[in-house]
């Protein structure tokens, strides 16, 4: 296998033509012979470029809309061929076929139609197949052959151009042809999944993923774990598609830990008031409402001002500077928020350390989206837990009924318990979380620590009583024995949410009675594992 191989004569045919002339321009400089298709050759010529036909070369014109062109032995013998074969070399000159040293293809923008929301029929007509055959072809043979996918790569051709007298080198090539095959994956992926949706198949005999590189990771979660992040094309706002300010890049554990608190965040409405999360090691820390966004991060904060050190702050609205100087009293790893005015800018720009990302809008918590999770030897999907409740939704299971005021609580508890790891309990007072226990085995444990919470910032806020006492529960799967549901109650709570269903809901229910609390069943949990 050869290393050095020139590049004599390319075939450019793109969807994408985005610095398609001066890449053109700059081929054809080098002496370069160009070779094209439909409205790339036009837009070559157009530019006072000298380009052949595909057609002229094939010696058929482009026919049934465009589907046939390219797939014909002159364009693939000349990729395929292998230039230091004999037999490979007798059949290029016994047909005529010359070699195509250098591939320029982008693809229909099938993901684009898609997310578009086109028919069916258009979506079809945008699944290119001359272009990854060619793709393919010219990839498999990158002894001799450049194959370039990506508008990014043009610049890096004519460097290698220059630096190796009109040649490129073998490991280039094989970085090129690398990401060709992650390219045709990736789009082949695409299909599949649109397709597996289109004719309602939730579970395929085979289902892939695929992503583009967004960020090389200094490290994963901890430092001997090497990393990446990776993008999966859609608009979804958060993390993966915000704008970042200011600040170090983020790290492994800040993408995930930010990713947690937007999503949480997210469910608050603007519409429904101010709303702030505070997550640390990707569990809520502190989440509230507020009549402003000062206020809602001031009321997060007030749940556990020691969690919140160094956490991810996650706003439903746009940030300002009041809420800024709050935020920047303390060392804070992220915020993000659809936007930031220009004074929480000025203030944050003191933190270098801080970044501030904007995403634009608030992601849709309805939306339904995929979730899979690796496992040995392979991986589990499932849809995102969208589940949404009401208070048309619950049934009181218990002889009280909770008030106006507790059954608002109860629905924000509910909503805060979804995004924390079970065994999963909230105390909620007035809008805000006051207690959280989070990833215990046990669902006694975890209200026990939850209150245990609340009373450690009763201490600090120099308050008389638990922040505790008069709040609502959440827990995100049913109390199977009464003990939970009493640890609850003796830290003060004085309504419950949770899903019912347990063997014991009668001995729970006469429990909750006895203790004069209200309950509610929801019929839904919200594990999270």
């Amino acid at each position: 296998m050869s290393n050095l191989h020139p590049i004599r004569r390319a075939l450019i045919s793109v969807s994408d033509k985005t610095g398609l002339v001066a890449f053109g321009q700059a081929l054809a400089a080098r002496g370069i012979a160009l070779l094209s298709t439909g409205g790339t050759a036009r837009t070559l010529r157009e530019a006072g470029l000298e380009v052949t036909d595909v057609a002229e070369l094939t010696g058929f014109p482009e026919m049934m809309d465009g589907r046939v062109k390219t797939l014909h032995p002159a364009v693939h013998g000349g990729l395929l061929a292998l230039r230091d074969k004999d037999d490979h070399v007798q059949a290029m000159e016994q047909h005529g076929i010359a070699p195509i040293d250098l591939l320029v293809v982008n693809l229909y923008p099938f993901e684009a139609t898609v997310a578009q929301g086109a028919g069916y029929d258009d979506c079809i007509e945008n699944i290119d197949i001359g272009g990854p055959a060619m793709i393919r072809a010219a990839a498999k043979n990158h002894a001799f052959v450049n194959v370039v996918v990506d508008v990014a790569d043009y610049d890096a051709v004519l460097e290698q151009l220059d630096t190796h007298d009109g040649a490129t080198t073998l490991a280039f090539r094989q970085q090129l042809a690398q990401t060709a095959y992650a390219r045709t994956a990736a789009y082949d992926a695409a299909v599949s999944t649109w397709m597996a949706g289109a004719i309602g198949a939730p579970a395929p005999r085979r289902r892939a993923f695929a992503g583009t590189l967004a960020q090389n990771l200094r490290y994963g979660e901890n430092p001997h774990q090497s990393a990446a992040f990776y993008r999966d094309g859609t608009d979804r706002p958060g993390v993966a598609t915000a704008v970042q300010h200011q600040g170090k890049e983020l790290s492994y554990n800040n993408i995930n830990d930010t990713d947690a608190a937007f999503e949480l965040v997210s469910e608050f409405a603007p519409g429904d008031g101010p709303a702030c999360a505070i997550i640390k090691h990707a569990n809520p820390c502190g989440v509230a409402r507020g009549e402003t966004l000062q206020q809602a991060y001031l009321r997060a904060f007030d749940c556990d001002r020691t969690s919140a050190f160094g956490g991810i702050i996650a706003l439903n609205g746009r940030l300002d500077g009041a809420t800024a100087e709050e935020i920047a009293k303390i060392f804070t790893e992220v915020v993000i928020a659809p936007e930031a005015d220009d004074a929480a800018k000025e203030i944050f720009a003191k933190k270098k350390n801080l970044r501030l990302l904007t995403t634009g809008a608030l992601a849709d918590p309805l939306a339904a989206l995929p979730a899979f999770r690796q496992v040995a030897g392979g991986f589990l999907l499932q849809d995102k837990d969208c589940g949404h409740i009401t208070a048309a939704d619950l049934t009181v299971a218990t002889k009280r009924a909770p008030t106006e005021a507790e059954l608002a609580d109860l629905l924000f508890a509910w909503t805060v318990a979804k995004h924390v790891k079970s065994n999963a309990i909230v105390y909620v007072k007035d809008g805000a979380t006051v207690g959280v226990g989070a990833g215990q085995m046990s669902r006694v444990d975890s209200a026990n620590i939850a209150a245990i919470k609340a009373q450690r910032m009763a201490n600090t806020l120099g308050l008389k009583d638990s922040p505790a006492k008069g709040s609502v529960v959440a827990s995100d799967a049913f109390f199977p024995f009464a003990d939970g549901l009493m640890e609850a109650a003796a830290a003060g709570a004085t309504a419950v949410i949770q899903p019912g269903g347990s063997m014991r809901d009668d001995e729970v229910i006469a429990a909750a009675d006895a203790a004069g609390l209200a309950m509610v069943f929801t019929g839904m949990r919200h594990f999270r594992h």
